[in-house]
């Protein structure tokens, strides 16, 4: 996993500009942390920032090929999983290829196919590629969305980068909301509509699409989408199926020439794929699987059951790790830690986050990083699969917005009158819910229930999705640690995207299918446990480091957060016995603390991106 960053002016001679360049390759060294490269011509600058994790030799970026006389160079962020593969298929081709890396598989299936080469690769990407005989820049984005990449088209020029900050250190690129960035953060955040970039000039390239830039055009198109098909696999097929698929993508996704282990909590996801490394690595005599949980001082004493989080996950771990015999390292972290990098993993993300559960996972990364360099993790089975109460809980699935932001309307009096007759908040977030509605590919005589189903798997799989995937490239990659995960394969998600609901919630559970399909894999203990989130504070410490930070944000008569929030509001809101409120605001986990802290990162985002409302 890398960072990359360019620009393209087809009127200035950007061999002039490498001082430009290598500020905005700096402000990625996060994510490469062991080389860097660029390469400059008089229209085209390319950066990278490397993170070794395959052929430390032959992977140096930006990679050059000739075609004739004329060069094609790359810079990528990613990792391939069909590496054997494709190399022997451009083999066949006729390309002579000189090194292990996958870089130089994307530039020869570049040359070799054009712009369908995307189509060729299974893995998680996001890649520039300079074609000089036809000046053209070429860019795309995996499937699913795991790598990201940000865009600016600004006069004569267009700017990338795997991060906004990268943009933002280019001096053409200001940072300026506007309504449709205030909205995001105010009623859409901390999720982000797909495209948009919230900053005024920043849009993001969507996940399957791919990008050309030439002669001034710009042009931008899908090369992947869901496709709804009548799934004809009976039940057991279907398990069959799905079990394969799964040990096929964990299997892929252990290629590494650095140290790799898993994320493990005890559920479901991380259990099934700890369990089958586990397998692979005794199979391939690799030694023990190292396995890395998370949990916080004292959470034991504070925890506390509720509609989301029935179970504490550290009993769970430990019966893991004795069945697949890992050497566990459980993670601790300090709440007084955790509060102090609330700051930090706002300049992670660029953006106010998930707040605790980001500067969490920052924490987890930093220590996982000291002895391992790659992870596997098992997001995206609850989107796949079916596995958040939104899908069971009748009110949620017919609540007719975004399951996730269901108390939306309790949001709006915190934002400031003003604000609110600029953005019209519960307004947009219809229009956003509405649009997203409509891009659902559809069945012809589906049944209402598989129907509005069908809905639910679309919305958690493109708007809910992406928010969990930008926290887990955003907070790894800070300490350069290369996070995987095999639920997202391509290969996976559209198998189960036609499986119908009547399958998948199999024995009226969550992730039923799922569960049925993994149970010759794990404890039957684990199987049956019931879906938990990720693992967050209940210390009473941390509401009230969190209390006092706003208090004091109240007190200051120019914090810049009063632009958009109303102040009266918030001094009301801290009158009340906070550590008795139940307010879940967004998705599972965001109740009060995290509230606060938002409103925390929202000020400090407004003051260290010197951001300009317009």
């Amino acid at each position: 996993m890398c960072g990359i960053t360019g620009w393209v002016d087809f009127d200035q001679d950007l061999s002039r500009e490498v001082a430009i360049l290598n500020h905005m390759n700096q402000t990625q060294i996060d994510r490469g942390p062991d080389a860097d490269g660029i390469w400059v011509s008089a229209h085209a600058a390319l950066a990278h920032r490397r993170l070794i994790v395959i052929d430390p030799e032959g992977g140096v970026q930006p990679m050059i090929k000739h075609r004739g006389a004329y060069k094609t160079v790359i810079v990528y962020n990613g990792e391939l999983y069909n590496i054997e593969e494709l190399r022997n298929q451009l083999r066949s081709c006729g390309h002579h290829l000189t090194t292990r890396s996958d870089t130089e598989l994307i530039l020869a299936a570049y040359l070799e196919w054009g712009e369908a080469c995307p189509k060729y690769l299974n893995g998680i990407f996001a890649f520039a590629i300079w074609d000089e005989k036809e000046q053209m820049l070429f860019v795309a984005r995996d499937r699913i969305g795991v790598k990201p990449l940000f865009f600016a088209r600004i006069g004569t020029s267009f700017i990338f980068g795997s991060e906004m900050k990268s943009l933002l250190a280019h001096p053409y690129v200001a940072p300026v909301i506007d309504e449709e960035g205030i909205a995001e953060l105010m009623m859409i955040g901390p999720a982000r509509t797909p495209g948009v970039g919230v900053f005024k000039d920043i849009k993001e390239l969507k996940p399957g699409h791919i990008l050309k830039f030439k002669s001034q055009d710009l042009d931008i198109k899908p090369y992947w989408e869901l496709e709804s098909t009548y799934h004809e696999d009976d039940f057991d097929t279907t398990v069959e199926r799905v079990r394969t698929l799964f040990q096929q993508a964990v299997e892929r996704q252990l290629v590494s020439d650095v140290p790799l282990g898993t994320m493990l909590s005890g559920g479901l996801d991380s259990s099934a794929i700890s369990s089958w490394a586990a397998h692979i690595f005794k199979r391939d005599g690799r030694g023990p699987l190292h396995t890395y949980s998370i949990d916080y001082h004292d959470n034991e004493k504070y925890f506390h059951e509720n509609e989301f989080q029935p179970n504490n996950d550290a009993p769970w771990v430990q019966l893991m790790s004795e069945y697949i015999e890992s050497k566990h390292h459980r993670i601790l972290i300090d709440n007084h830690e955790l509060f102090d990098h609330i700051d930090r993993a706002l300049v992670a993300r660029d953006l106010p986050g998930m707040t605790d559960i980001d500067a969490s996972l920052l924490l987890f990364a930093r220590e996982i990083k000291k002895e391992m360099t790659v992870v596997l993790s098992g997001e995206c089975a609850d989107e796949v699969f079916g596995g958040y109460p939104w899908f069971h809980r009748e009110e949620l699935i017919n609540a007719d917005t975004f399951p996730w932001a269901r108390l939306a309307a309790d949001r709006v009096p915190f934002i400031s009158p003003e604000i609110i007759r600029r953005i019209h908040p519960l307004d947009y977030l219809e229009s956003r819910y509405q649009d997203t509605l409509s891009e659902v590919p559809r069945l012809s005589e589906e049944s209402t229930i598989e129907a509005r189903m069908r809905e639910m798997f679309y919305l958690n799989l493109t708007r809910w999705m992406p928010t969990l995937l930008d926290r887990k490239d955003r907070m790894s990659m800070a300490f350069g640690l290369e996070v995987r995960v095999p639920f997202c394969d391509h290969h996976l998600v559209e198998y189960a995207w036609n499986i119908p609901w009547s399958m998948k919630a199999h024995g009226n559970r969550e992730k039923g299918l799922l569960r049925y399909a993994l149970q010759d894999l794990l404890p039957q203990e684990v199987i049956d446990r019931k879906k938990s989130p990720y693992p967050k504070t209940h210390h009473p410490d941390y509401l009230k480091l969190m209390t006092n930070r706003v208090k004091k944000l109240v007190e200051h008569k120019n914090a810049p957060l009063f632009q958009l929030v109303d102040r009266k509001q918030v001094i009301a809101f801290l009158e009340q016995d906070l550590s008795k409120k139940h307010f879940p605001w967004f998705g599972q986990l965001m109740n009060v603390p995290a509230l606060l802290a938002y409103w925390v990162q929202l000020n400090q985002w407004l003051i260290q991106y010197q951001v300009e409302i317009k």
